[in-house]
């Protein structure tokens, strides 16, 4: 039986939290850019975490995965740091992975995406705090 989607965004951040694995949609081996920093996060804060991006075989120690379908282990929440055209997809694929909760950072977020996420039954973060700031992140962490 699957769990209602919570209403209002402290609901939906904090579902989103209390769930895990993670991924991350665009990790970045670039320690300057957003990708790299949410993946960070989670480390910082001990949550499994696996990194997603074609082109890079590792990322802060981590291996990398070219897909959502290519993870070695089921993710429940994934963190989206892509441009908002890919993001659209991403949502498909996550959808078919079995991925319940998608947090669009500021910048990925489009429109279409977010509807069609909603309209999938996922429980979506989107055009509101970026991870980082929810979470705490150091910067030397």
């Amino acid at each position: 039986m699957s769990q209602p989607v919570p209403r209002s965004e402290a609901e939906r951040i904090q579902a989103f939290l209390a769930s895990g694995p993670f991924a991350v949609v665009g990790a970045s081996t670039d320690r300057s850019k957003y990708g790299n920093k949410v993946l960070r996060c989670y480390q910082q804060h001990g949550k499994p975490v696996y990194p997603v991006n074609p082109r890079a075989p590792e990322v802060e120690g981590l291996t990398a995965y070219p897909s959502l379908a290519a993870l070695p282990a089921k993710v429940a929440a994934i963190s989206v740091i892509t441009p908002p055209a890919a993001t659209e997809q991403v949502v498909r694929e996550a959808h078919a992975a079995g991925v319940r909760h998608v947090w669009m950072q500021p910048g990925a977020e489009s429109d279409e995406a977010v509807r069609t996420a909603e309209s999938l039954g996922m429980n979506v973060i989107a055009g509101g705090p970026c991870l980082l700031v929810v979470m705490g992140y150091s910067e030397h962490g």
